[in-house]
């Protein structure tokens, strides 16, 4: 491992290797360093052989630290009031986000080994506060200390602001100065609001005479601010111009895509629009990066399905298919599962529409319309590319099943998604799209059906007494007392009842006797029959499993699966 002066020793030969300076650029440097003893770095941006943003990432790479563009950067307001303006100028950092339950701050700095400036913070906030850091370059800190101290940051405070001014909309679009403008800084901190409450998607809705915005925390949709309508053309066409969509198109749908940091960490936003009666809908699906490749042991598997899974997975070719409704989950699973197979000796592709996650060593590439490169065209001309693991991000019609399954049948592992209902109800949607039988028998290696349920709240779920119908429907002993577990309401979980959530599946392991049922298009009844004779455990039974172990409720596992079937 390489020490401080030695990485940093290295860094003009690094400059080089990569095509950023020349020789005899490097030399200048090397000159004016020894005469005026300031950074390498910082003189090569001075004499103008490279940007800041080059440096700050080549830097980064040299020392091994993570670096961060604070173009992009929404900091924390909370975490801004612990640092004052002229200190942050004085010591060269810029707060960018504070997490108090690991009291943790997370600062951009020139260098992170600058112990004494480090130092320097932790004696002012005091406390045994731990300092994490960002690189970021010397302008870019100064321009965002200037930009973002002394402008109100939070989501009321900005509220508060445009209900007690004026709003000139004229000047969202002027470049100078544009993020003073309390309308931009709103839409950056309800951006900022949403990912810090583990939303997975914000809704901007406008009605008659008012705008709603909702979050989608935990699955459940929630309302989080009403404002007036007037506000809406402003913050749209913020919208449009942060992902870069056509500003004058009210008329046709568009989508489009926001990167920002926040937290200190990269988020993506997808954003689709929608004309509706009463104007534009934009939704926003947040794309978490570090929320969304979750190691396969932590996705909520139970002991017998992940064995099960990772059975399948050994298998040297054919079909594994995840199915679920929209927003239960499949695309994380399915990321999780490549990210387990994810080796030096794989050559794993995907087709995704579009990539939502970028993940090292697997090449992924986005469905497009413009080229027409479909689901069915991209396995064509991957199977060219001598892929072991294909990924097909959804089977859709019977063109690209016919692809998939012609992948899995000469030696390739495929992996897909289908909108299905359960497990066994994906042998009749392949039949309905058009895939034969005999096709489908011995190339489905497994099928994965999951649901996503709220977690009950630990710091407020209230014990109660189970009623005869719980008992029943939990075949428990109507005789014995038992103790289930209901939502209540507190602080820390924005009094929902519920705080966080986890995958309830079923996986169906093809073997040869299934395979003969669907060859011989057996009923969904016959196949059902002989998976639970083989140990199959349905959704419901994953379900009421974690009711029996308190971590959910009944309310919301019936939410999202059918126990009906169980009463009976």
């Amino acid at each position: 491992m390489l020490d401080k002066s030695q990485k940093r020793k290295l860094l003009g030969q690094i400059l080089i290797e990569q095509g950023v300076i020349t020789t005899d650029q490097l030399q200048i440097a090397l000159t004016e360093q020894r005469r005026t003893n300031k950074p390498l770095g910082k003189i090569i941006v001075s004499l103008g052989f490279a940007t800041e943003a080059v440096m700050r990432d080549v830097l980064g790479e040299v020392l091994g630290q993570e670096s961060v563009e604070l173009i992009t950067a929404v900091p924390d307001p909370e975490a801004l009031k612990l640092i004052p303006k002229e200190l942050a100028r004085k010591l060269k950092v810029l707060p960018i986000s504070h997490d108090p339950d690991t009291n943790s701050l997370t600062v951009a700095t020139i260098d992170s080994y600058d112990l004494p400036t480090l130092d320097r913070v932790r004696a002012y906030i005091g406390g045994r506060i731990q300092i994490k850091t960002l690189l970021a370059g010397e302008i870019e800190i100064e321009n965002s200390i200037d930009q973002f101290y002394g402008h109100e940051l939070s989501v009321d405070g900005i509220l508060h602001e445009i209900e007690t001014g004026e709003v000139d909309y004229d000047s969202l679009l002027a470049e100078s100065d544009e993020y003073s403008h309390p309308l931009v800084r709103l839409v950056d901190a309800m951006l900022s609001d949403a990912v810090k409450r583990g939303s997975s998607d914000i809704h901007f809705e406008p009605e008659e005479g008012f705008l709603r915005i909702r979050y989608r925390i935990d699955g459940v949709l929630r309302q989080i601010r009403s404002l007036h309508k007037n506000y809406w053309l402003a913050i749209a066409v913020r919208l449009k111009v942060m992902s870069r969509m056509n500003i004058a198109e009210t008329r046709a749908p568009q989508d489009g895509r926001i990167s920002l940091t926040i937290s200190g960490r990269p988020i993506d936003f997808r954003v689709s629009t929608q004309p509706t009666s009463h104007g534009e809908n934009i939704v926003l699906r947040i794309l978490d990066r570090q929320k969304g490749i979750v190691p396969i042991e932590s996705l909520g598997f139970s002991e017998q399905a992940l064995a099960s899974l990772k059975l399948i997975m050994a298998r040297p070719e054919g079909i594994i298919l995840i199915t679920g409704p929209t927003g239960s989950g499949k695309t994380t699973t399915l990321y999780s599962m490549l990210s387990y197979l994810n080796s030096e000796g794989v050559n794993i592709m995907t087709l995704e529409d579009p990539v939502e996650y970028p993940m090292p060593m697997i090449r992924q590439t986005s469905v497009n319309e413009a080229v027409k490169l479909d689901f069915a065209n991209g396995i064509r001309s991957i199977m060219r590319q001598d892929p072991d693991i294909i990924l097909v991000g959804e089977i859709r019609d019977e063109e690209t099943a016919d692809m998939g399954f012609r992948a899995a049948m000469t030696g390739h592992q495929v992996y897909s998604t289908l909108h299905t209902n359960s497990a066994i109800g994906a042998v009749p949607r392949l039949l309905d799209i058009g895939v034969l039988p005999d096709i489908m028998a011995g190339n489905i290696i497994g099928v994965v059906a999951q649901r996503l349920i709220r977690l009950l709240c630990n710091k407020c779920k209230q014990p109660y007494e189970a009623s005869e119908s719980e008992k029943l429907l939990l075949k428990a002993d109507p005789k014995e007392p038992l103790k289930l577990y209901r939502p209540y309401g507190c602080e820390h979980c924005n009094h929902q009842g519920y705080s966080g959530r986890s995958a309830i599946l079923e996986v169906l392991h093809m073997d040869a006797d299934l395979d003969e049922l669907i060859a011989r298009r057996a009923t969904n009844r016959e196949i059902s029959k002989l998976a639970l004779a083989k140990g199959f455990v349905t959704l419901a039974e994953n379900g009421l499993e974690k009711i029996r172990l308190g971590l959910t409720s009944v309310e919301e596992v019936s939410r999202v699966v059918d126990l009906t079937g169980r009463m009976q």
